[in-house]
């Protein structure tokens, strides 16, 4: 069992003795710990990126679990051609729902209500009185309905929006109410103050906020992107905010990191976060407790939480 957090950091793991398990550390950043053939379970290190990530599949022949750490799988599945049929590759549904709900409204908060303007005053000693959009009254427009979209749906609830309309790949009803389709965004976005993107990373959406998205949503709107960086078309991106018609609030670019010199990093209306929606405090408790649940699950031969496809 591989795991990127010591064994004995960890409560509750499977006993070794009753189970056969043997646990070994290994972050990505170091030697393989042991053998990668003997290898059942591999956890994948956190924000190491795809190299890393896939590093020793092609060895691990073994292998019956891949669990990532991170709500998206996108880093790891390039690597799944390379490991045995019937392999179980599992998400981290749970773990940053919290983290990544609370960043989001943050950097709608902070965008709307001009904070990054106020810092840089701050630093000038310049008091930068004035008028700003309120979140109250907004519509709010949730594309990506999954346990971060619901997330963020439950913190928008105090804010009197004037209406939150949630968007998934396909539609359905909640508790909090419809669920539209993709196919709806084009009658959607119009409508829209402010976009949330927080959909996974697949070939349906991969830019899915392009030109043509973009050029939908309604002058003075403001995107907000917790996704992946490539959900969002930069070059369109960079058209609309340089014209001012458009701001955003980015947790995530492409590319990524984000470097020196980038035009991103000046656009105007445009505010940076580095991809740290679920880099919290909350983490390392929520990371700690699946694992443990997903090895229990496996030592008793039970089915695993948050599968998200077994490779054939």
């Amino acid at each position: 069992m591989w795991l990127p957090i010591p064994a004995d950091e960890v409560e509750g793991l499977p006993d070794p003795e009753a189970t056969g398990f043997t646990y070994r550390y290994w972050d990505g950043l170091t030697d393989f710990p042991a053998d990668p053939a003997d290898c059942a379970f591999y956890v994948v290190p956190y924000m190491k990126g795809t190299e890393i990530a896939v590093r020793p599949l092609a060895a691990m022949t073994s292998l019956r679990v891949v669990q990532t750490l991170s709500a998206g799988v996108d880093h790891v599945t390039p690597g799944l051609p390379d490991v045995a049929p019937g392999v179980a590759l599992c998400n981290a549904r749970g773990v940053h729902e919290a983290s990544t709900a609370e960043l989001t409204l943050a950097l709608v908060l902070a965008s709307l209500r001009g904070i990054p303007g106020f810092v840089r005053g701050q630093d000038r000693e310049e008091w930068r009185a004035g008028f700003y959009p309120a979140l109250a009254d907004k519509s709010v427009l949730i594309v990506g309905y999954g346990s971060i979209g619901e997330a963020i749906d439950d913190r928008l609830a105090p804010f009197e929006c004037a209406r939150v309309v949630r968007v998934a790949r396909s539609a359905r009803t909640t508790g909090r109410g419809p669920v539209h389709a993709f196919t709806d965004l084009p009658r959607l976005l119009p409508e829209a103050d402010v976009v949330i993107l927080s959909t996974p990373l697949t070939e349906e959406t991969r830019n899915l906020a392009d030109a043509a998205f973009l050029a939908r949503m309604k002058d003075g709107a403001l995107l907000v992107n917790v996704a992946r960086g490539p959900v969002v078309d930069t070059k369109a991106l960079l058209a609309e905010t340089g014209s001012g018609r458009l701001t955003a609030a980015l947790d995530v670019t492409d590319p990524e990191p984000l470097p020196a010199g980038h035009p991103l990093w000046h656009a105007p209306g445009v505010l940076i976060s580095p991809h740290v929606g679920g880099s919290t405090s909350a983490f390392m408790p929520r990371a700690k407790r699946l694992i443990t649940e997903q090895l229990t699950r496996f030592a008793a031969g039970e089915p695993l939480r948050n599968l998200v496809l077994t490779t054939g």
